[in-house]
Formats: structure tokens, C-alpha cells, sequence
């Protein structure tokens, strides 16, 4: 029998903009850290999240 998991492995490029800005917005609102986002999502790298809380975020630099 085929167990399912939350976890699903992820390419460089398949990331949506809107998958993205999702994720940045529950890290800001405090609901996910960024390692919690890389588990749930299945992102390989913290620092993907980071460029993108940079990039798209509403907090000032220091991640």
C-alpha cells in the first residue's frame, strides 16, 4: 500500500509566483519559519526562501 506524505521533492523551476508569495506571507504572519516552509513544501534550500522574503517580503533585510 502507497503511503502518502505531505513531502513532495521540488525543482528549481516549478515555483509559481503565487506558490512564492504564499509562502512568504505565512512566514511573515508568523505561521511558518523558514525551515518549517522547506519541510512542508518540500523546498531543498532555506536560502531559496530567504531571496524570496528578500525579494517579495514587506521586512527590512536581515532574515
Amino acid at each position: 500500500m502507497n503511503q502518502e506524505t505531505n513531502y513532495v521533492k521540488r525543482t528549481q523551476r516549478d515555483y509559481s509566483m503565487s506558490f512564492k508569495l504564499q509562502i512568504v506571507q505565512q512566514i511573515e504572519r508568523g505561521e511558518l519559519s523558514t525551515h518549517a516552509a522547506c519541510r512542508k513544501y518540500g523546498i531543498q534550500a532555506r536560502s531559496t526562501i530567504v531571496g524570496w522574503l528578500r525579494k517579495f517580503g514587506t521586512f527590512d533585510g536581515a532574515a
